[in-house]
């Protein structure tokens, strides 16, 4: 069955949802996980007269956020005797991001919370799950 599992968040309650299903599938199948977490670029012009927050500064607190996000996936799979390590990159769509991280991971699955949106909302809304599940030829499991 699948021996590497890619769990990617973004640190919502929906994704930390996902995260306790993907740790239990990895401990059932005896499979180890790689969570995600991708940064996103710094959303200012670098020449732009007004700037909110510097680039250093930005790219500090980014990080920051997305590691304790994977610490909380570190914790939990560690807890449940899952071998876990953590990555991240900067994509200017998360769902490439994920994509990428999977391939050069060598994942066999990629396990993504999806807020189950139906009908008008999911084509006005969109969602980066449905983005992955038709952009990658990884098998993904949707967690609702």
């Amino acid at each position: 069955m699948f021996k590497h599992i890619l769990v990617p968040t973004d640190g919502s309650d929906l994704s930390k949802k996902a995260i306790d299903g993907a740790i239990d599938l990895a401990r059932t199948v005896g499979a180890r996980v790689t969570a995600y977490a991708c940064l996103p670029q710094y959303p200012y012009a670098p020449y732009a007269d007004v700037v909110i927050e510097q680039p250093g500064d930005f790219q500090t607190r980014a990080e920051r956020e997305a590691r304790a996000h994977l610490q909380e996936i570190e914790n939990t799979a560690r807890s449940a005797g899952v071998v876990c390590e953590s990555r991240t990159s900067v994509h200017p769509s998360p769902y490439l991001g994920i994509i990428e991280a999977a391939e050069a991971g060598g994942c066999d699955v990629i396990f993504m919370a999806s807020h189950g949106r139906r009908g008008l909302g999911s084509l006005l809304i969109g969602s980066e799950t449905q983005r992955v599940l038709t952009h990658t030829k990884i098998p993904v499991i949707v967690y609702r």
